[in-house]
């Protein structure tokens, strides 16, 4: 291979054998990505697992009609060529990038497939001088182009409007379960610990560059503290809280978040100006605290406005109580 240059064939360089060696392959590879897919959604959305598994029986289909045209017309050979071996051709997201997106993600995901393979299809049809294989490339283009009908139709026969609301109560307390909830409670710690040793230090030193110091080490330590401590506390096997990686990521990155959230207006140079605008921050993060815990965790607006600001008034003040003594 000379350096700079790709060893990929371009599409419009392919014969008819390599292109339908192409779609074999394809549609191989499509079947594979459903029926993942419906493993991975098996235990939390079984509706929507048979829905995939339906849909890889129909590429099944699809890749057999392919291969025994190819055998009348090239014989029993197939060449080997994949996706990754064509410039340009599209490509499909690793099945693991999947499972950390959300069931509505996959669904898109796959209509995005079937419309990419509708386009192939088209454009291999074109290539195409013998009849029969226009013929059965132009059958697949229409296909694939009624995959979202037939996904629809799947739908219907498998997800009726209780199973899919079920469905999508559990992604949506899985979300909450995995991000929101370690967030939450990442960024009340963050937002809400670090109040008392920031305004402590800059009452105390009036240092803005000081303060700033203590309040990046104060938001950076707590948040790996945070993260590490969601991480270890529950492998969510049993709880259903999803993964502790996750969680940790969440916990861990919102609590600093929280705290630099009023560390930052430090870098201002001017005490006062620094620390009236350190104060608008908090009063903004509590009150996005409350909001959260009311659009997320169903709590009362005022409970939670009560809660989170009070306290967060009350560590305030002794952090300035301390810092002026």
């Amino acid at each position: 291979m000379i350096p700079g240059f790709s060893q990929r064939r371009r599409f419009n360089d392919l014969n008819e054998q390599e292109i339908l060696a192409l779609a074999i392959s394809s549609e191989e590879d499509d079947a594979r990505i459903y029926r993942t897919y419906a493993e991975q959604l098996r235990a939390d959305f079984p509706d929507t697992a048979k829905v995939f598994e339906d849909m890889a029986q129909e590429e099944d289909g699809h890749r057999q009609r392919l291969i025994d045209l190819h055998r009348q017309r090239f014989g029993q050979t197939i060449p080997l060529i994949r996706r990754e071996h064509v410039s340009g051709f599209y490509t499909r997201r690793p099945v693991w990038l999947m499972q950390n997106l959300g069931l509505e993600r996959i669904r898109d995901e796959a209509e995005q497939m079937e419309r990419d393979a509708e386009r192939f299809y088209v454009a291999a049809a074109k290539r195409s001088t013998d009849a029969a294989t226009r013929k059965l490339l132009g059958d697949l283009a229409a296909a694939e182009a009624g995959h979202n009908d037939l996904a629809a139709h799947l739908i219907r026969d498998h997800l009726d409007d209780d199973a899919r609301e079920a469905e999508d109560r559990s992604a949506h307390r899985r979300f909450v379960l995995t991000w929101v909830q370690p967030g939450l409670a990442g960024l009340m710690d963050g937002s809400v610990s670090t109040l008392a040793p920031i305004f402590a230090t800059a009452f105390a030193t009036q240092d803005t560059w000081t303060t700033f110091l203590v309040g990046l080490a104060a938001s950076v330590g707590a948040g790996i503290s945070m993260g590490f401590t969601e991480a270890a506390s529950d492998d969510g096997q049993i709880s259903g809280r999803g993964s502790p990686l996750k969680r940790g990521i969440a916990s861990g990155v919102m609590t600093a978040v929280g705290g630099l959230g009023h560390a930052l207006p430090y870098l201002i140079p001017h005490f006062w100006t620094a620390t009236i605008i350190a104060m608008v921050v908090v009063f903004v993060e509590l009150w996005a605290i409350a909001w959260i815990q009311k659009k997320y965790m169903d709590t009362p607006f005022l409970r939670a406005a009560m809660q989170v600001v009070l306290g967060g008034a009350l560590v305030f003040a002794a952090g300035v109580l301390i810092g002026s003594g």
